[in-house]
């Protein structure tokens, strides 16, 4: 199936349409948000994390989990701006690569706060940094809207389950 901005607009507006429950919104949002494009997903993540990222914190952060994380992340921070931009989209493409497996064996509360700490590092200018003039595209706009009308922790729920599937599980079939 190819998406499109209509079919984006139309998953959401039937869900507003017919009054889905809580559950609902939470599985049409993380549906709708693997269907964007790898960089639209990574802009979603970026702008959900830098917006929303005060009051995701407490949940996504914890010295136990960040320090399993914290090889990969300080492997990235060594990286050019270009290659730390391609480890981000092979993680959300899926793609098969060492760094990919070692994200993909880390919990899914720990690649949550993987991806906080590296958003953080993102404004710190340690990682490439999303450019000042990007504009999300329609369809990654209307689902950050999408993620900030859900409650606290329906917002977790969305951002633990996509970036739980992102990376490659070696330890999977």
């Amino acid at each position: 199936m190819t998406f499109t901005s209509d079919s984006a607009s139309t998953r959401f507006s039937n869900a507003v349409n017919y009054s889905i429950q809580p559950v609902d919104a939470v599985a049409s949002t993380i549906s709708v948000f693997q269907s964007l494009s790898v960089d639209d997903q990574l802009a979603v993540l970026w702008y959900a994390y830098t917006e929303m990222g005060r009051s995701i914190t407490p949940a996504a952060t914890g010295a136990a989990r960040l320090q399993l994380a914290e090889g990969l992340l300080n492997q990235i921070k060594q990286m050019s701006h270009a290659d730390q931009l391609s480890v981000m989209r092979d993680l959300v493409a899926k793609k098969n690569t060492a760094l990919t497996r070692s994200y993909g064996i880390l919990s899914a509360n720990t690649k949550l706060a993987f991806w906080y700490e590296l958003s953080e590092l993102m404004v710190k200018g340690f990682v490439v940094p999303v450019p000042n003039d990007y504009k999300l595209s329609r369809d990654a706009g209307q689902v950050l809207e999408a993620i900030k009308e859900l409650d606290f922790g329906q917002q977790i729920t969305v951002l633990r389950k996509v970036v739980a599937e992102m990376g490659i599980d070696p330890l999977a079939d």
